[in-house]
């Protein structure tokens, strides 16, 4: 039995969370990922997996086998990535993940001018609107919107983004500006999964407002919203870099700015594992400014934020 092969099954099921979901993602027959756990079980003695029709879950020595097969596995994969020279020439698969949006507008660029500089560095770049677990997920680096929670996580800041209230210059022409929270609840308004569905928080004095809002269009992306609010379906929500041009081009234009909460801080996140293979560093070193000035120049100006209608 190979043990390295038949920790990294296991791990891929707990993850998968069924055997038929790590095999798919395997590309293994599920046959041949039963059998491993089989055989690992077997070479301990003990049992690993609880398994029932609907579920499966680890027993109390299957968690900490577990737990111990990934750093194992880590291990071995930071000794082979030493082996093939990541730690002393910049080159091999560098695996990223950023936001659907902020990904396509700013990270993508940023990657493409990268592949051009460093020929032998390979990119995986990962869009989701959700958190990435750097470590199961093999992510090297990641851009994260928003508060980080204390980890052990290296955060590099490349700026900071408004979430700000929108709408096309016909529809406030027809319906009024809002000059308070609570004037939205006589507007129509465009909500979408991402960002605060039904009740938008914003900051009055010292305190948060909550502001139920009457969504005459749901749709489930900020691009949806965003085009709802330029065919002056309604107010939407979104961050201030998704509408950025539009406000510029003064298709679109913001509201109740004097109300907006703290804006959120955008983040290059890594592991912060020592010493860093010198594709990541290579890449933190050339993306980090870029990104700073890609996220600035994509600021709304207050000026940009004056002429609503209506």
């Amino acid at each position: 039995m190979d043990r390295l092969d038949a920790m990294s099954v296991l791990v891929a099921v707990v993850e998968a969370g069924s055997l038929s979901a790590a095999a798919r993602r395997l590309n293994m027959p599920l046959a041949t990922v039963s059998r491993k756990v089989n055989d690992l079980e077997a070479h301990l003695k003990t049992r690993l997996l609880k398994r029932t029709t609907r579920q499966l879950a680890l027993t109390e020595a299957g968690a900490s086998y577990v737990a111990a097969c990934r750093r194992i596995l880590e291990e071995v994969g930071e000794a082979e990535r030493a082996a093939t020279g990541e730690y002393t020439t910049a080159r091999g698969m560098l695996a990223l993940s950023a936001p659907v949006v902020f990904g396509r507008l700013h990270v993508l660029p940023v990657v493409n001018a990268f592949l051009a500089q460093y020929p032998e560095i390979d990119v995986r770049l990962m869009l989701a609107d959700r958190v990435v677990n750097l470590m199961e997920e093999h992510v090297d680096a990641t851009v994260r919107i928003g508060a980080l929670p204390d980890s052990a996580l290296v955060a590099v800041g490349v700026g900071a983004i408004r979430r700000v209230v929108c709408a096309s210059p016909a529809y406030l022409a027809e319906h009024g500006v809002p000059a308070a929270p609570g004037d939205l609840a006589r507007h129509h308004c465009v909500t979408f999964e991402g960002v605060e569905a039904r009740t938008w928080t914003f900051r009055a004095g010292k305190g948060d407002v909550a502001q139920s809002v009457h969504a005459r269009l749901a749709v489930n992306t900020a691009e949806a919203a965003i085009d709802a609010a330029l065919h002056g379906v309604g107010l939407t929500r979104v961050l201030s870099y998704q509408v950025a041009q539009a406000v510029r081009e003064k298709r679109l234009t913001v509201v109740l700015d004097a109300f907006e909460p703290p804006p959120w801080p955008v983040s290059l996140v890594h592991g912060g594992q020592a010493p860093l293979p010198l594709k990541l560093r290579a890449f933190l070193d050339f993306a980090t400014p870029l990104l700073r000035e890609r996220v600035e120049a994509a600021r709304i100006e207050p000026r940009q934020r004056q002429g609503a209608a209506g």
